[in-house]
């Protein structure tokens, strides 16, 4: 959930690292640091909040060819420059830089470090102590580390820094992603491409369980047991200008605002005349299967419910979405021939690869969607399809949702097909996102519209409520996440039919309810709801399909198959959730406690 960047060979290296943390901001950080050697001299410097914190601190004079950098989210240890990264060995000698948590650092802290004073809380420093321990009983850095890393339990990436070779760069990871990035004379680290792609565009992915040895002139690979391994490099192409937010004032709502051109583009990609683009391989295990289990978390997890639809409907499949981080500990009695979707925008959350390597283990296929083909849920499924959707910055997923979306429904489309489903047959995938796309940009236009019932419903509240019935529920879930990541309202997505059990006792006089309605079977009871509410006091704002619209309702979105309407009623929700946000002064890109990546369970 946070990052790290490291070089090797850059006169500039200060320059280097800082421009690299500053491409990891999005992912969510509390702290910041970075280590710096050359000439003689070495650097360390880390502060509390912002890069450009750390920026100021970074004089002129910190320069050197080899250091490490780190945005820390706090797991171990509030967020304090003594729990910054990177850490310092008592000795001096050695710099680590860690993603990840060590679940047993404790013991080994009682166990090997009780005659050393820790500068601070974090699980990470006794791992830097550990690997000093060793060196000074006599082992080399790269043993040291070799035999630290065994005795390690949980996950991490590290990038280790030894003030004594200035010459050499080490990198380990297990469970939280690493590359390595090759450049003419030089070489680099990252979690993410990303921070390195202005350097790069040649990376090697790394293996759990892997060491790697890092010099201006070579990279050196190993495994567990210290053989060497031969990998080919993969080339990563990403137009740097993609990350940067041009004319907009805040990443999210350039990600809302491109929403329909992503959708042009996955039909570009999976679509060619009138026929569906998907691996024929694919295709016969899905459709060997007898039920699909859609496994996500957070965003991810709400398109998920969307595409339990989509393939129960088209595909004439059963499917059930679960929560990542509930079915990893809590499995279900699985069917005779299961197939696996993992729908994730990093593709590197943690709670779905712990599912991943347990579905690996017992060798059932399985499916990632990702925005990053490159990244470890991708490599590790039998099947890895593109989100397509670019570059995602603010923490708030926005493009990908409605991407993951899109993809579901096409490859529906293509397994319903593929079985000779009716419902396959009659529904016009690709003219149905085409609506999509001219839809969701009708939508983006009324901006100024939205922005104004935003300042109506949520400008003082301290909570909402968004209600929906099918899609439209799944829907609430997404609209409602929306709300209280960026703005922190406290707002929840609830069953429209399920007020009366219990949720309308919390509707009092002035409580902003938004009321979604695109299913013409459900409408009217819909709109009983929220009646319902208004009886009792409630502010309902009603986010009506083209096709249903009545006098008073407040946003009409365009028509659409209603299967797809998650795709357009996403849209005002977002917009909404974004100017609430910006109105109470918030950080709409990065809201307080949340990373972009969740790398750590």
């Amino acid at each position: 959930m946070c990052g790290i960047v490291g070089v090797i060979g850059r006169e500039d290296a200060s320059t280097v690292l800082l421009h690299g943390l500053s491409k990891l901001e999005y992912r969510g950080y509390d702290s910041a640091g970075l280590y710096v050697n050359g000439a003689g001299q070495d650097y360390l410097v880390k502060r509390v909040g912002r890069i450009q914190a750390l920026k100021d601190a970074v004089g002129p004079e910190v320069q050197g060819t080899m250091g490490i950098g780190h945005t820390r989210w706090a797991t171990n240890g509030e967020p304090t420059v003594a729990n910054a990264h990177p850490h310092q060995s008592q000795d001096g000698r050695f710099y680590l830089v860690h993603n990840g948590v060590i679940t047993n650092a404790a013991k080994l802290k009682q166990t090997y470090l009780q005659n050393v004073t820790l500068a601070s809380q974090t699980d990470t420093e006794v791992v830097v102590q550990l690997i000093a321990l060793f060196a000074q009983e006599g082992l080399s850095a790269k043993a040291a580390l070799r035999k630290t890393l065994s005795l390690l339990e949980g996950s991490y990436a590290f990038a280790l820094a030894d003030r004594t070779a200035p010459d050499i760069l080490y990198a380990a990871k297990k469970q939280s992603p690493l590359l390595v990035g090759l450049g003419n004379g030089f070489n680099v680290i990252a979690s993410d491409a990303m921070a390195m792609i202005d350097q790069t565009h040649q990376f090697l992915e790394l293996n759990d369980g892997e060491l790697v040895t890092l010099t201006a002139q070579a990279v050196t690979i190993e495994d567990a047991a210290g053989t060497p391994v031969k990998r080919d490099p993969i080339t990563i192409e990403l137009d740097a200008q993609e990350t940067e937010k041009g004319a907009y004032p805040y990443y999210m709502l350039k990600e809302v605002s491109e929403q329909p051109a992503v959708m042009r583009r996955l039909l570009r990609r999976y679509t060619k005349g009138a026929s569906l683009q998907f691996d024929v391989k694919l295709l016969a295990a899905l459709k060997d299967a007898d039920q699909l289990y859609i496994v996500a978390a957070g965003t991810s997890y709400h398109a998920g419910l969307v595409g339990q639809a989509l393939f129960e409907q088209l595909a004439g499949v059963r499917t059930t979405a679960f929560l990542a981080s509930e079915f990893a500990y809590h499995q279900p009695l699985l069917s005779q021939k299961p197939f696996f979707i993992f729908l994730t925008q990093s593709g590197e959350t943690a709670d779905l690869r712990q599912v991943l390597v347990q579905i690996n283990a017992k060798n059932l296929p399985s499916l990632t969607m990702t925005n990053v083909l490159t990244a470890t849920l991708a490599r590790e499924a039998t099947f890895a399809l593109d989100l397509a959707a670019g570059p995602e910055i603010a923490v708030a997923s926005t493009k990908a949702y409605t991407a993951q979306v899109a993809l579901e429904a096409l490859l529906a489309k293509a397994l319903g097909a593929a079985k000779g489903q009716a419902a396959a047959k009659a529904f016009d995938v690709e003219h149905e996102l085409s609506l999509a796309a001219t839809g969701q940009q009708a939508l983006i236009d009324q901006q100024s519209a939205i922005h104004e019932l935003a300042k109506e419903m949520f400008a003082t509240t301290r909570n909402a409520f968004f209600i929906g019935r099918g899609t439209d529920y799944y829907v609430s879930l997404e609209s409602a996440l929306k709300l209280k990541e960026i703005s922190y309202v406290q707002a929840e997505g609830f069953a429209a039919g399920e007020l009366k059990h219990g949720t309308i006792a919390l509707i009092e006089p002035g409580t902003p309810v938004v009321a979604i309605i695109t299913d013409p079977t459900t409408a009217a009871r819909t709109r009983s709801n929220a009646e319902e509410v208004e009886a009792r006091g409630g502010k309902v704002l009603r986010i009506v399909a083209e096709s249903l619209a009545e006098p008073g309702d407040d946003l009409i979105v365009p028509a659409l198959n209603p299967l797809l309407s998650p795709l357009l009623t996403i849209v005002p929700a977002q917009l909404l959730a974004y100017y609430t946000s910006l109105d109470r002064g918030y950080d709409v890109d990065r809201p307080r406690n949340l990373a972009k990546s969740v790398t750590v369970e």
